[in-house]
């Protein structure tokens, strides 16, 4: 996965009022990933994700995932056995086949209009909370992008960070 640094640190202002501490403000950074899938799968975005809410500063907040794109997507899910993800595939598979003869929209091949609605069933986002600098993740959860394409793709997820950062704010 390649780490993008565009923007990292959008804003930083002001004082939380909320509990009544002078040197705790809020924080909101983004951070974007190129992730190069192999073709269909799902791969481990946990780590990455963590790295870029630590290094963010936020101690307690929201973290935001975005994926660009509408023939992959983005799932939290089993991060212990393996077999949970092939048998999400074969559930997948059953339910939109790719080459059903029902689809009209396959300018990209036989699984266009697969991928594509295998990505609204799933998920283009996920809302995770922060606490102590981390994705406040259960022990087994992970944090995947699902690529729903056969072929390699170079695939864009935005990570925005949002929340309390205790200590001085640089430029203040």
């Amino acid at each position: 996965m390649v780490r993008q640094n565009q923007n990292h640190t959008l804003a930083l202002r002001g004082a939380l009022r909320s509990n009544g501490r002078s040197n705790e403000r809020r924080l909101i950074a983004r951070e974007e990933l190129r992730v190069e899938t192999l073709g269909r799968g799902t791969y481990d975005l946990t780590k990455d994700v963590q790295q870029i809410v630590s290094a963010s500063g936020v101690e307690t907040g929201m973290c935001h995932v975005f994926i660009c794109h509408t023939s992959a997507s983005l799932m939290l899910c089993e991060n212990a056995d393996p077999d949970v993800m092939r048998d999400l595939e074969t559930f997948m598979s059953r339910i939109t086949p790719d080459g059903d003869p029902a689809y009209v929209h396959t300018a990209e091949g036989p699984d266009d209009m697969s991928a594509h609605v295998r990505s609204i069933l799933t998920q283009s986002d996920l809302n995770l909370p922060v606490s102590a600098k981390r994705c406040s993740l259960g022990t087994w959860q992970g944090i995947y992008l699902w690529e729903h394409r056969q072929a390699p793709h170079s695939r864009r997820v935005i990570i925005t960070v949002q929340g309390a950062v205790q200590g001085a704010v640089q430029g203040d």
